[in-house]
């Protein structure tokens, strides 16, 4: 069997390692061009094409991602409104339990329907704290503060001018935002 490769003693045919040199006849069929211009273009309109779906298809992901998430947003939105009051009328049934007992017995005297009075409304204040409803309640001589408290009356006193003079009824926040504000009498200005 004879190798095909040649060895580096033998010489090598001329024809096969140079290239042609000369032009080819006029009427030989001229070579085809690597970049027609009319199959380029269409190369890059299916490149272009390609393209086109590839990022309509990321749009259409997108908006569908878009839209979940914002389904998903609405019903978390929902449900913590839902359970928000959920757990407050939760913390509100103990009271309505202390109520409808105190109600149930027909033979209490006026000590003990006011000691269980009293324990209700530490119930009901309880949960309302528990639930970030904070009573609005400023003593006596404390400055006023027209975002959280209502001057009802003005009267004239001894005190510095816009302090409280009394709470007529108090007022709440909730988160820290006011829900009622407090009724007051404060100072006139001097």
């Amino acid at each position: 069997m004879s190798d095909p490769t040649p060895h580096p003693a033998e010489p090598l045919n001329e024809a096969a390692t140079q290239a042609p040199l000369a032009q080819p006849d006029a009427a030989a069929e001229p070579p085809a061009a690597p970049l027609d211009p009319l199959a380029a273009a269409q190369a890059e309109i299916a490149i272009l094409q390609a393209k086109t779906a590839e990022l309509q298809d990321q749009y259409v992901r997108g908006q569908a991602e878009v839209q979940n998430a914002r389904r998903r947003a609405d019903d978390e939105v929902a449900k913590a409104r839902k359970f928000a009051l959920e757990s407050f009328a939760d913390s509100l049934l103990p009271v309505v339990d202390s109520l409808e007992a105190g109600l149930a017995v027909k033979t209490a005297t006026p000590e003990q329907i006011r000691e269980g009075a009293e324990a209700t409304l530490r119930q009901l204040t309880s949960a309302l704290e528990r639930n970030k409803v904070i009573a609005i309640n400023p003593a006596a001589g404390a400055k006023f503060d027209p975002a959280q408290h209502q001057a009802i009356s003005v009267v004239a006193a001894d005190q510095e001018a816009n302090t409280i003079v009394a709470v007529l009824q108090k007022g709440y926040l909730i988160a820290e935002r006011v829900l009622r504000p407090a009724l007051v009498t404060v100072t006139a200005p001097k």
